[in-house]
């Protein structure tokens, strides 16, 4: 059977998964050993912009509350970190990872020339890019491209979704895009799949490469799949999106695959309007995923070598709108979840609400930094090839 290319492209979403498949999977099929202390990092992506002023709250702070009349949260009803800092009443078991030494807060983090559009700004995220430069490969892309040229058995990436976003892209590498590995594998071990890639004759070279990925993808799903199988989490994960993620994301770091960056999205946090409710539902989800996802590693003994960290692509400004929100903002706050931290608590400062720039926060940490030091730090890349040039490590990790 020979299928043309337009045919091909419309099989759906095994075709949309099958070109997001780094070719180098198939080096794993070979049994092997991932060695102890093998460290990971989840990279929790908040889309849509997260308020960081009602993530993270300056309680003590009256232009809070004067900019925010409605919607600032009362330090009554914040979680206190200190007798200056509260965290947002939803995010109680972050409380707790605070409490016993596991969560750091780094304020104030963000880039130079600050852009308020959702797709620029994220893509200045991912890219790790300069505001004014434009960048069609990710910061985690590159480290895949670096850290194992020529190798049979690469590192690889792993983003729980549909679709591979940009961040996991790069020149020669690509992570991997699946909802559910149990999926990926039906799907792509369908009879119609089966027999086009069995009866594919040479065609065209574009049509030839495309048949290729799609027997590549055939093979690597089916090796996910039974790597997930070996040692599956038996903990009990709430029934919400992130809860679900995070729980395939467990059962693959105890399984014989040596997969180092997991990305994952919450959202959206786009929240122009009725802020409040909004941002409680997603924080409630976010804070019950955590909590059994830290709980599950502590038992496995795997929370030192787990390094957690959210995102978000810009805040919010400082003072509400008339409709009950926020509206897009620059600087924001990031989360760091371990149980192997070297600085823990409150990092730095809060934002600085005297000394805004047209009402929006200043950044005081380039992101790009936090970049370095993940890389450099926890996962023993070469940082300065990655990014581009050197930037400041931090002491968090």
């Amino acid at each position: 059977m020979v299928i043309k290319r337009r045919e091909f492209l419309q099989v759906g979403s095994l075709a949309t998964a099958s070109v997001m498949l780094p070719k180098f999977l198939k080096a794993f099929e070979k049994p092997m050993m991932v060695p102890p202390g093998n460290k990971v990092v989840v990279v929790i992506q908040f889309s849509g912009g997260n308020d960081g002023l009602n993530t993270v709250i300056p309680v003590r702070n009256d232009i809070y509350y004067r900019e925010r009349p409605k919607l600032g949260i009362e330090k009554d009803k914040s979680l206190l970190l200190t007798d200056e800092v509260g965290l947002n009443p939803a995010l109680e078991a972050f409380k707790g990872l605070y409490d016993e030494g596991s969560l750091a807060i780094m304020n104030s983090v963000g880039y130079p020339n600050p852009d308020r559009s959702h797709f620029r700004s994220m893509d200045i995220w991912n890219t790790a890019s300069d505001s004014n430069e434009f960048l069609t490969t990710g910061w985690i892309g590159r480290y895949l491209d670096a850290q194992c040229k020529g190798c049979d058995r690469p590192t690889q990436a792993m983003e729980l979704d549909d679709v591979l976003g940009l961040a996991l892209k790069g020149e020669q590498n690509k992570g991997l895009a699946f909802k559910d590995p149990r999926k990926l594998y039906n799907t792509s071990n369908g009879k119609f799949f089966k027999d086009i890639t069995t009866d594919h004759h040479n065609t065209e070279e574009n049509i030839d490469y495309l048949y290729k990925t799609m027997s590549e993808t055939i093979s690597s799903a089916e090796y996910i799949y039974q790597q997930s199988r070996v040692h599956p989490t038996g903990e009990t994960y709430p029934d919400t999106g992130l809860g679900k993620d995070l729980k395939t994301i467990a059962s693959l770091i105890y399984s014989d695959i040596n997969t180092k960056v997991y990305y994952v999205s919450l959202g959206s946090f786009d929240t122009h309007v009725n802020q409040d409710s909004q941002q409680k539902r997603l924080f409630t989800e976010l804070n019950d995923a955590v909590k059994a996802f830290s709980a599950d590693l502590k038992k496995n003994g795997r929370f030192e070598d787990v390094l957690m960290m959210t995102f978000s692509e810009f805040g919010r400004r400082v003072a509400q709108n008339a409709s009950g929100g926020t509206d897009h903002g620059t600087a924001n706050n990031m989360f760091f979840i371990s149980g192997g931290l070297k600085e823990k608590g409150v990092l730095n400062a809060l934002p600085d609400l005297s000394d805004l720039n047209e009402g929006d926060l200043k950044h005081k940490v380039d992101f790009k930094n936090v970049y370095a030091t993940v890389l450099n730090r926890w996962l023993g890349a070469d940082d300065q090839l990655i990014l581009g040039k050197k930037f400041e490590h931090l002491n968090f990790i």
